[in-house]
């Protein structure tokens, strides 16, 4: 019996947390100058390390050094100052590589051990 949709061999695991990231860049843009910014802080550097170990997995290395890039400018733990319009222009830029980091990582699958036996 033929499969109607077979199994791809990759999954895009980095889009879920690649398209929340760009919302919650969008969204934080509002709260730069607030108290809510390290908290905002906090979730953009862990969605742009879990990316990270996805393009890893992917052996997809070039996407590590802009999301590094993002782990470095939006940690809590030794937080950068920066202008207001600077932090505009890098939430942006930022959303546009969440988005393209998880249309375009692709983590390969290994065969379902049901599909590989027929």
């Amino acid at each position: 019996m033929s499969q109607r949709y077979p199994n791809p061999s990759f999954a895009r695991l980095a889009l879920a947390p690649g398209l929340l990231a760009a919302i919650v860049l969008l969204a934080g843009v509002a709260l730069i100058d607030s108290e809510w910014f390290t908290i905002f802080r906090y979730a953009i550097s862990i969605l742009a390390a879990i990316i990270g170990v996805f393009a890893f997995q992917a052996k997809q290395w070039w996407w590590l050094p802009a999301l590094a890039a993002i782990v470095v400018l939006w940690n809590p733990i030794v937080p950068l100052e920066l202008e207001l319009f600077v932090w505009q222009i890098l939430h942006l830029a930022a959303a546009v590589v969440f988005v393209a980091a998880g249309l375009l990582i692709k983590v390969p699958q290994a065969p379902d051990s049901a599909s590989a036996r027929r």
